[in-house]
């Protein structure tokens, strides 16, 4: 399951499902709007295989891995969301829920960073288009 930040605008969602990716939107189908980054946490831990996108740094965290989830910080402007959501879901190292798992990562124009549960580093992966 992908979920939106409720951060993320509405005409970002609608591109999302315009090219067929299924999510979900925090405050409109799913937690309630107005919930709290710490409220949030909890809300994946009780879900299966989540991948959530955010515009919140504070998600790019190696302390908030799990195995239940994947964190996905959005460090590009706001209009760009749906487009870097693509391509963050089309590219080879989190293509499957299974190789997103237990993962906080940063998505920007020129690359990503990749926490995991465990590591004792930041991976960094290049873009591959």
């Amino acid at each position: 399951m992908n979920i939106l930040d409720e951060n993320i605008p509405e005409n970002q969602r609608q591109l999302l499902r315009g090219w067929r990716i299924r999510v979900r939107h925090i405050g409109q189908d799913i937690g309630r709007q107005g919930m709290s980054d710490e409220e949030i946490i909890p809300l994946l831990h009780r879900l299966s295989s989540t991948t959530f996108f955010t515009r919140d740094r504070g998600f790019y965290d190696r302390s908030l891995c799990h195995n239940n989830y994947c964190l996905v910080y959005l460090a590009v402007e706001q209009y760009e969301v749906a487009s870097f959501v693509r391509r963050f879901l089309r590219h080879p190292a989190f293509r499957t829920r299974a190789t997103r798992m237990a993962k906080s990562v940063r998505v920007s124009r020129m690359e990503l960073h990749v926490w995991e549960r465990y590591a004792e580093t930041e991976r960094k992966l290049r873009w591959i288009d």
